[in-house]
């Protein structure tokens, strides 16, 4: 990997503005965020305490410790290489509109064509990561209120939950992303001391433990599915629907100082660090159980926090909720923040219906308002079939995995088809770029079909994967759209105007403020 050193000017922020005007854009978002704020957010929306918790339950029944603890090294190595991949090509275009841009750009005939559905699976994605983040918060939640108050952990409490915890994190992305970089940073070390709490709590307070061969060993099957093979490979989405989000360090490039190089890195960097802490993570908490049964059937609807109890006793276990509480927090305002810079730099091309409202910027914070709210709203609506559904949490991850990795592979993969015609940035993987976004675009194949397969047997309406039919309701109709409208005018990424008009524009926001 040749990753440049060149020495970057003290002040950078003229080259990051000329390089964003070389794009195409003006500079409307304030460029306030270090590298470390860049990483992050990524960080934080990966969010071990988050996504390896809330589906720590579904990972009992799915193989179980040795699908958990196995597959997240599995899961984590082809996740590696699709960072790098990305990485690369954000050093190539740092903008907000991060891979919908990349692939118009990418693309050798049919750019816009390209764009578009790359950008609605990374919209449904991101949307759908938003809804199983904050879902799961809304859980672990319901699981503390029940055990504190007797707040019964149901469905209808956990919904109302999700949506007091949506207000909030709308509301904290309405008062300007410098705000949200300070809560981003103390989230990077609630995390990192949060794993090494809970890790040395579970470590020394239990009174016995499992065995290593059970930890490491252990396989379990509560599917219904008699094919261990089929099960392991369900398990992986524990590991594959954590390792998300990390696209966050390219969609704030356009918020970030020496964004060439700082998104890159951002997005290597958190998932390097989150692999690490996650597997300790896992393995911790399984040597804690002590019963296993107990723990997947739990009044609290959460394994973690009846292990938590189990483990520790009532008083510490509440303990240890609240430490996964608040990361789940910090990671949904991350997610929203990513997620409406996203719709915004989409909407600023034209590509969402009423564009011209979710592109509209408060003038006085800089940020995408409209957008963030939008995110919120879109995450409560993909939440909502939880009411009737045993299975919507599964189905909500899945539908983040695919729309996600779908939108995360297509640049990479297009940019193994330019080969060396391919313009590499101050960040860049040389002779390994081409290997490593072949590995990366046949997981990503692999993936896709499998999180589309139903997870329990029989097959019944609580038990039903409703992602195909999401995926065929929102990217069908992207598709319609596309072939009776769009694909008549949806020309790819918007040039805002002349090296002049951006300059207008950057002024006119200056004076605003």
């Amino acid at each position: 990997m040749d990753v440049s050193d060149q020495q970057t000017t003290p002040d950078h922020a003229d080259d990051d503005s000329a390089r964003l005007h070389q794009l195409g854009y003006a500079q409307e978002l304030k460029r306030t965020m270090s590298a470390f704020s860049n990483f992050a957010v990524s960080f934080t929306i990966i969010s071990i305490l988050s996504g390896c918790l809330t589906l720590y339950g579904t990972g009992m029944k799915t193989g179980g410790p040795a699908a958990m603890i196995w597959g997240w090294v599995l899961v984590g190595f082809f996740v590696i290489l699709v960072g790098l991949g990305m990485a690369e090509v954000c050093s190539s275009y740092p903008t907000a509109g991060g891979l919908y841009y990349w692939a118009a750009k990418l693309a050798p005939r049919n750019g816009a064509a390209w764009s578009w559905f790359t950008g609605w699976f990374n919209l449904v994605g991101q949307i759908a990561v938003t809804a199983g983040i904050d879902f799961g918060a809304a859980l672990f939640l319901n699981a503390f209120l029940d055990l504190q108050w007797g707040f019964t952990a149901t469905a209808g409490h956990t919904i109302l939950l999700l949506v007091i915890i949506l207000v909030l994190h709308g509301l904290l992305n309405t008062f300007g992303v410098r705000l949200v970089a300070i809560l981003n940073n103390v989230s990077v070390w609630w995390h990192l001391v949060g794993v090494l709490v809970i890790v040395g709590v579970l470590t020394f307070v239990p009174a016995k433990h499992q065995d290593a061969s059970f930890v490491f060993g252990e396989f379990v099957n509560k599917t219904g599915w008699t094919s261990p093979i089929y099960v392991f490979a369900l398990g992986l989405l524990l590991a594959q629907y954590t390792l998300t989000g990390y696209d966050a360090s390219a969609h704030m490039t356009e918020e970030t100082k020496n964004a060439a190089k700082a998104g890159p890195r951002g997005i290597v960097t958190s998932i390097l660090v989150s692999l690490v802490a996650g597997w300790i993570l896992l393995i911790g908490l399984t040597f804690a159980i002590q019963d296993y049964d107990g723990a997947v059937g739990s009044a609290t609807g959460v394994p973690p926090a009846q292990i938590f109890i189990d483990a520790t006793g009532v008083t510490t276990g509440k303990f240890l909720l609240l430490i996964c509480i608040g990361a789940q927090l910090f990671c949904g305002m991350s997610s929203v923040t990513a997620n409406s810079r996203m719709i915004y730099a989409f909407a600023r091309d034209g590509a969402i219906p009423g564009s011209g409202f979710w592109h509209r910027i408060n003038k006085r914070t800089q940020t995408p308002t409209n957008a963030v709210w939008l995110a919120a709203v879109g995450a409560l609506i993909l939440a909502l079939p939880y009411l009737w559904s045993a299975t919507a949490y599964y189905a909500v991850t899945s539908i983040a995995v695919v729309g996600l990795y779908v939108a995360y592979v297509i640049p990479v993969f297009l940019r193994v088809r330019r080969g060396d015609s391919f313009e590499p940035g101050p960040w860049h993987l040389g002779k390994w770029g081409k290997p490593i976004g072949i590995v990366a675009s046949v997981w990503v194949a692999f993936i896709f079909v499998l999180f589309m397969l139903p997870p329990a047997s029989p097959v019944t309406v609580d038990s039903f994967n409703y992602t195909p039919i999401a995926f065929l309701v929102v990217l069908g109709g992207a598709g319609i759209w596309w072939v009776v409208s769009a694909r008549k005018w949806f020309t790819g990424p918007k040039v805002q105007g002349s090296e002049a008009e951006l300059a207008a524009v950057e002024q006119e926001l200056k004076e605003l403020g």
